[in-house]
Protein backbone atom coordinates (compact mmCIF):
# COMPACT_ATOMS: atom_id res chain seq x y z
CA UNK A 1 0.00 0.00 0.00
CA UNK A 2 1.38 3.41 -1.01
CA UNK A 3 2.04 5.81 1.85
CA UNK A 4 -0.54 8.55 2.41
CA UNK A 5 0.64 12.12 1.89
CA UNK A 6 1.00 14.14 5.07
CA UNK A 7 -2.02 16.14 5.97
CA UNK A 8 -1.76 19.90 6.21
CA UNK A 9 -3.17 21.35 9.42
CA UNK A 10 -6.19 23.58 8.88
CA UNK A 11 -6.42 27.10 10.29
CA UNK A 12 -9.43 26.23 12.43
CA UNK A 13 -7.73 23.28 14.15
CA UNK A 14 -6.10 25.46 16.78
CA UNK A 15 -2.52 24.70 15.51
CA UNK A 16 -0.13 27.34 14.19
CA UNK A 17 0.92 26.50 10.59
CA UNK A 18 4.47 27.84 10.98
CA UNK A 19 5.47 26.61 14.44
CA UNK A 20 3.10 23.69 14.88
CA UNK A 21 2.25 24.95 18.37
CA UNK A 22 -1.38 24.52 19.41
CA UNK A 23 -3.02 27.84 20.28
CA UNK A 24 -6.15 28.59 22.25
CA UNK A 25 -9.35 28.94 20.29
CA UNK A 26 -10.40 32.56 19.84
CA UNK A 27 -13.15 33.61 22.20
CA UNK A 28 -16.44 34.35 20.52
CA UNK A 29 -17.41 38.01 20.75
CA UNK A 30 -20.50 39.21 22.58
CA UNK A 31 -22.74 42.14 21.71
CA UNK A 32 -23.76 44.91 24.08
CA UNK A 33 -27.35 43.69 24.05
CA UNK A 34 -26.31 40.15 24.97
CA UNK A 35 -24.18 41.42 27.84
CA UNK A 36 -27.07 43.58 29.07
CA UNK A 37 -29.47 40.62 28.92
CA UNK A 38 -26.97 38.49 30.87
CA UNK A 39 -26.71 41.13 33.60
CA UNK A 40 -30.49 41.57 33.67
CA UNK A 41 -31.04 37.82 34.12
CA UNK A 42 -28.85 37.90 37.21
CA UNK A 43 -31.17 40.50 38.75
CA UNK A 44 -33.88 38.20 40.13
CA UNK A 45 -36.15 41.03 41.26
CA UNK A 46 -36.10 42.63 37.82
CA UNK A 47 -36.77 39.31 36.08
CA UNK A 48 -39.64 38.50 38.44
CA UNK A 49 -41.08 41.95 37.72
CA UNK A 50 -40.71 41.37 33.97
CA UNK A 51 -42.58 38.06 34.05
CA UNK A 52 -45.26 39.48 36.33
CA UNK A 53 -45.86 42.42 33.99
CA UNK A 54 -46.01 40.11 30.96
CA UNK A 55 -48.56 37.94 32.81
CA UNK A 56 -50.70 41.00 33.63
CA UNK A 57 -50.66 42.14 30.00
CA UNK A 58 -51.60 38.70 28.71
CA UNK A 59 -54.41 38.33 31.26
CA UNK A 60 -55.91 41.74 30.54
CA UNK A 61 -55.79 41.50 26.74
CA UNK A 62 -56.41 37.81 26.08
CA UNK A 63 -58.34 36.34 29.03
CA UNK A 64 -61.49 38.42 28.23
CA UNK A 65 -61.59 36.60 24.87
CA UNK A 66 -62.49 33.41 26.75
CA UNK A 67 -66.29 32.89 26.63
CA UNK A 68 -66.41 32.05 30.34
CA UNK A 69 -65.42 35.63 31.26
CA UNK A 70 -68.67 37.65 31.52
CA UNK A 71 -69.36 41.05 30.02
CA UNK A 72 -68.14 43.69 32.50
CA UNK A 73 -71.14 45.96 31.87
CA UNK A 74 -73.90 43.36 32.38
CA UNK A 75 -75.80 44.21 35.56
CA UNK A 76 -77.73 41.92 37.89
CA UNK A 77 -79.48 44.21 40.41
CA UNK A 78 -80.60 41.23 42.49
CA UNK A 79 -76.99 40.02 42.92
CA UNK A 80 -75.43 43.06 44.51
CA UNK A 81 -72.25 43.03 46.63
CA UNK A 82 -71.75 39.28 46.67
CA UNK A 83 -68.48 37.98 48.21
CA UNK A 84 -65.67 36.34 46.27
CA UNK A 85 -66.09 32.81 44.86
CA UNK A 86 -69.87 33.18 44.78
CA UNK A 87 -72.23 31.28 42.50
CA UNK A 88 -75.75 32.61 42.07
CA UNK A 89 -78.70 32.65 39.71
CA UNK A 90 -80.20 35.97 38.63
CA UNK A 91 -83.88 36.79 38.15
CA UNK A 92 -83.44 36.15 34.43
CA UNK A 93 -82.37 32.59 35.22
CA UNK A 94 -78.73 33.19 34.33
CA UNK A 95 -76.24 31.34 36.50
CA UNK A 96 -73.15 33.43 37.20
CA UNK A 97 -69.91 32.83 39.04
CA UNK A 98 -68.16 35.78 40.70
CA UNK A 99 -64.47 35.07 41.20
CA UNK A 100 -63.88 38.30 43.14
CA UNK A 101 -67.48 39.08 43.99
CA UNK A 102 -69.91 41.60 42.50
CA UNK A 103 -70.26 45.36 42.85
CA UNK A 104 -73.23 47.48 43.85
CA UNK A 105 -74.87 46.91 40.43
CA UNK A 106 -74.26 43.18 40.29
CA UNK A 107 -71.38 43.45 37.82
CA UNK A 108 -68.45 41.04 37.94
CA UNK A 109 -65.48 42.72 39.65
CA UNK A 110 -62.89 40.41 38.10
CA UNK A 111 -64.18 41.04 34.58
CA UNK A 112 -64.21 44.81 35.14
CA UNK A 113 -60.64 44.66 36.41
CA UNK A 114 -59.52 42.88 33.25
CA UNK A 115 -61.23 45.35 30.94
CA UNK A 116 -60.09 48.25 33.13
CA UNK A 117 -56.54 46.95 32.86
CA UNK A 118 -56.85 47.05 29.08
CA UNK A 119 -57.66 50.76 29.21
CA UNK A 120 -54.95 51.62 31.76
CA UNK A 121 -52.27 49.65 29.93
CA UNK A 122 -53.34 51.02 26.54
CA UNK A 123 -53.16 54.58 27.86
CA UNK A 124 -49.76 53.82 29.39
CA UNK A 125 -48.33 52.31 26.21
CA UNK A 126 -49.82 54.69 23.63
CA UNK A 127 -49.18 57.88 25.57
CA UNK A 128 -45.62 56.70 26.20
CA UNK A 129 -45.13 56.09 22.47
CA UNK A 130 -46.39 59.62 21.76
CA UNK A 131 -44.09 61.16 24.37
CA UNK A 132 -41.19 58.96 23.24
CA UNK A 133 -41.51 60.01 19.60
CA UNK A 134 -41.82 63.73 20.33
CA UNK A 135 -39.20 63.80 23.07
CA UNK A 136 -36.51 61.82 21.23
CA UNK A 137 -36.78 63.80 17.98
CA UNK A 138 -37.08 67.18 19.74
CA UNK A 139 -34.18 66.51 22.09
CA UNK A 140 -31.94 65.12 19.33
CA UNK A 141 -32.53 68.11 17.07
CA UNK A 142 -31.96 70.55 19.93
CA UNK A 143 -28.77 68.88 21.11
CA UNK A 144 -27.32 68.42 17.62
CA UNK A 145 -28.09 71.96 16.42
CA UNK A 146 -26.82 73.74 19.52
CA UNK A 147 -26.29 77.46 19.80
CA UNK A 148 -29.21 79.86 19.79
CA UNK A 149 -31.62 77.28 18.36
CA UNK A 150 -30.88 74.92 21.25
CA UNK A 151 -31.43 77.74 23.76
CA UNK A 152 -34.80 78.68 22.26
CA UNK A 153 -36.00 75.07 22.10
CA UNK A 154 -35.07 74.46 25.73
CA UNK A 155 -36.83 77.66 26.82
CA UNK A 156 -39.97 76.31 25.15
CA UNK A 157 -39.60 73.16 27.28
CA UNK A 158 -39.22 75.30 30.40
CA UNK A 159 -42.40 77.24 29.56
CA UNK A 160 -44.36 74.03 29.03
CA UNK A 161 -43.06 72.73 32.36
CA UNK A 162 -44.51 75.79 34.06
CA UNK A 163 -48.02 75.39 32.61
CA UNK A 164 -50.64 73.92 35.00
CA UNK A 165 -51.37 70.53 33.50
CA UNK A 166 -54.64 69.88 35.34
CA UNK A 167 -56.16 73.16 34.20
CA UNK A 168 -55.26 72.37 30.60
CA UNK A 169 -56.90 68.94 30.88
CA UNK A 170 -60.04 70.45 32.42
CA UNK A 171 -60.28 73.00 29.59
CA UNK A 172 -59.75 70.36 26.90
CA UNK A 173 -62.25 67.92 28.41
CA UNK A 174 -64.80 70.72 28.75
CA UNK A 175 -64.36 71.67 25.11
CA UNK A 176 -63.96 68.22 23.51
CA UNK A 177 -65.71 66.04 26.10
CA UNK A 178 -64.38 63.06 28.04
CA UNK A 179 -62.90 60.98 25.23
CA UNK A 180 -60.25 58.29 25.50
CA UNK A 181 -58.12 59.69 22.67
CA UNK A 182 -57.96 62.97 24.57
CA UNK A 183 -56.10 61.19 27.37
CA UNK A 184 -53.45 60.00 24.90
CA UNK A 185 -52.98 63.52 23.54
CA UNK A 186 -52.97 65.31 26.91
CA UNK A 187 -50.66 62.91 28.72
CA UNK A 188 -48.37 62.31 25.74
CA UNK A 189 -48.06 66.07 25.16
CA UNK A 190 -46.68 66.56 28.67
CA UNK A 191 -44.54 63.49 29.39
CA UNK A 192 -42.16 64.14 26.47
CA UNK A 193 -40.54 67.10 28.21
CA UNK A 194 -38.21 65.08 30.45
CA UNK A 195 -37.42 62.67 27.62
CA UNK A 196 -36.30 65.57 25.41
CA UNK A 197 -33.87 66.78 28.06
CA UNK A 198 -32.39 63.31 28.52
CA UNK A 199 -31.87 62.80 24.78
CA UNK A 200 -30.49 66.33 24.36
CA UNK A 201 -27.81 65.68 26.98
CA UNK A 202 -26.83 62.40 25.34
CA UNK A 203 -26.67 63.93 21.86
CA UNK A 204 -24.56 66.89 23.02
CA UNK A 205 -21.90 64.45 24.25
CA UNK A 206 -22.16 62.13 21.25
CA UNK A 207 -21.89 64.78 18.52
CA UNK A 208 -18.26 65.44 19.51
CA UNK A 209 -17.27 61.82 18.87
CA UNK A 210 -15.11 60.76 15.94
CA UNK A 211 -17.81 58.74 14.18
CA UNK A 212 -19.92 61.92 13.81
CA UNK A 213 -16.95 63.72 12.24
CA UNK A 214 -16.53 60.76 9.89
CA UNK A 215 -20.21 60.93 8.94
CA UNK A 216 -19.89 64.65 8.20
CA UNK A 217 -16.79 64.03 6.07
CA UNK A 218 -18.81 61.57 3.97
CA UNK A 219 -21.26 64.33 3.15
CA UNK A 220 -24.22 62.89 5.07
CA UNK A 221 -27.08 65.27 5.82
CA UNK A 222 -27.85 66.44 9.33
CA UNK A 223 -31.13 64.48 9.43
CA UNK A 224 -29.32 61.33 8.33
CA UNK A 225 -26.75 61.77 11.09
CA UNK A 226 -29.48 62.40 13.70
CA UNK A 227 -31.74 59.51 12.70
CA UNK A 228 -29.12 56.89 11.78
CA UNK A 229 -26.19 57.64 14.08
CA UNK A 230 -27.17 59.77 17.09
CA UNK A 231 -30.62 58.48 18.09
CA UNK A 232 -29.62 54.77 17.92
CA UNK A 233 -26.75 55.51 20.31
CA UNK A 234 -29.16 56.94 22.89
CA UNK A 235 -31.26 53.78 23.01
CA UNK A 236 -29.97 52.73 26.45
CA UNK A 237 -31.17 55.77 28.42
CA UNK A 238 -34.32 55.92 26.30
CA UNK A 239 -35.28 52.33 27.15
CA UNK A 240 -34.63 52.93 30.83
CA UNK A 241 -36.72 56.08 30.97
CA UNK A 242 -39.47 54.46 28.89
CA UNK A 243 -39.96 51.74 31.52
CA UNK A 244 -40.31 54.53 34.08
CA UNK A 245 -42.63 56.61 31.89
CA UNK A 246 -45.25 53.86 31.48
CA UNK A 247 -46.05 53.69 35.24
CA UNK A 248 -45.96 57.50 35.46
CA UNK A 249 -48.52 57.73 32.64
CA UNK A 250 -50.70 55.04 34.19
CA UNK A 251 -50.56 56.84 37.52
CA UNK A 252 -51.51 60.11 35.85
CA UNK A 253 -54.44 58.45 34.08
CA UNK A 254 -55.58 57.00 37.40
CA UNK A 255 -55.48 60.46 38.98
CA UNK A 256 -57.54 61.93 36.14
CA UNK A 257 -60.06 59.09 36.33
CA UNK A 258 -60.23 59.48 40.11
CA UNK A 259 -61.11 63.15 39.58
CA UNK A 260 -63.75 62.28 36.99
CA UNK A 261 -61.70 63.60 34.03
CA UNK A 262 -60.70 60.24 32.58
CA UNK A 263 -62.64 57.19 31.43
CA UNK A 264 -66.37 57.63 31.84
CA UNK A 265 -68.95 54.97 32.86
CA UNK A 266 -69.88 52.35 31.89
CA UNK A 267 -66.30 51.94 30.67
CA UNK A 268 -63.69 51.56 33.37
CA UNK A 269 -59.99 51.79 34.06
CA UNK A 270 -58.07 50.87 37.17
CA UNK A 271 -58.26 54.51 38.24
CA UNK A 272 -62.04 54.72 37.89
CA UNK A 273 -62.44 51.37 39.67
CA UNK A 274 -60.38 52.68 42.57
CA UNK A 275 -62.62 55.77 42.61
CA UNK A 276 -65.75 53.58 42.77
CA UNK A 277 -64.19 51.48 45.51
CA UNK A 278 -63.21 54.55 47.53
CA UNK A 279 -66.81 55.81 47.42
CA UNK A 280 -68.10 52.49 48.84
CA UNK A 281 -65.13 51.44 50.92
CA UNK A 282 -67.12 51.18 54.17
CA UNK A 283 -69.81 48.88 52.78
CA UNK A 284 -67.72 46.82 50.34
CA UNK A 285 -63.92 47.01 50.86
CA UNK A 286 -63.25 44.57 48.00
CA UNK A 287 -64.23 47.19 45.44
CA UNK A 288 -61.19 49.20 46.51
CA UNK A 289 -58.74 46.50 47.57
CA UNK A 290 -58.72 44.37 44.39
CA UNK A 291 -58.08 47.07 41.74
CA UNK A 292 -55.73 49.01 44.04
CA UNK A 293 -53.70 45.85 44.68
CA UNK A 294 -53.24 44.90 41.02
CA UNK A 295 -52.58 48.52 40.07
CA UNK A 296 -49.95 48.96 42.77
CA UNK A 297 -48.22 45.67 41.97
CA UNK A 298 -48.07 46.57 38.27
CA UNK A 299 -46.49 49.94 39.04
CA UNK A 300 -43.98 48.33 41.40
CA UNK A 301 -43.03 45.73 38.78
CA UNK A 302 -42.38 48.41 36.16
CA UNK A 303 -40.27 50.45 38.56
CA UNK A 304 -38.21 47.41 39.56
CA UNK A 305 -37.80 46.48 35.89
CA UNK A 306 -36.63 50.01 35.12
CA UNK A 307 -34.03 49.83 37.88
CA UNK A 308 -32.82 46.49 36.58
CA UNK A 309 -32.53 47.79 33.02
CA UNK A 310 -30.60 50.81 34.26
CA UNK A 311 -28.04 48.53 35.91
CA UNK A 312 -27.90 46.16 32.92
CA UNK A 313 -27.45 48.86 30.29
CA UNK A 314 -24.91 50.87 32.28
CA UNK A 315 -21.80 50.88 30.08
CA UNK A 316 -19.58 51.31 33.16
CA UNK A 317 -20.72 48.00 34.63
CA UNK A 318 -18.01 45.38 34.78
CA UNK A 319 -18.37 42.44 32.43
CA UNK A 320 -18.81 39.22 34.37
Amino acid sequence: MSPQPPTTPQPDSGQDLLTGVTTATAEKGSSLGRDAWYRLRKNHLAMASLWFFIAVVLLCFFLPLVPAVPDPNVTHPDLQSLPAFSTATSMEGVEVYYLLGSDHLGRDIFSRMLYGGRVSLAVGFLATIVSLTIGVVYGAVSGFTGGRTDAVMMRVVDILYALPFMIIVIILTTYFGNKLWLLFVCIGAVEWLTMSRIVRGQVRSLKRQEFIDAARSLGLSNWHIILRHLIPNTVGPVIIYTTLTVPAVMRLEAILSFLGLGVQPPDASWGSLIKEGADRMASDPGLLVYPALIFGMTLFSLNFLGDGLRDALDPKSSKD
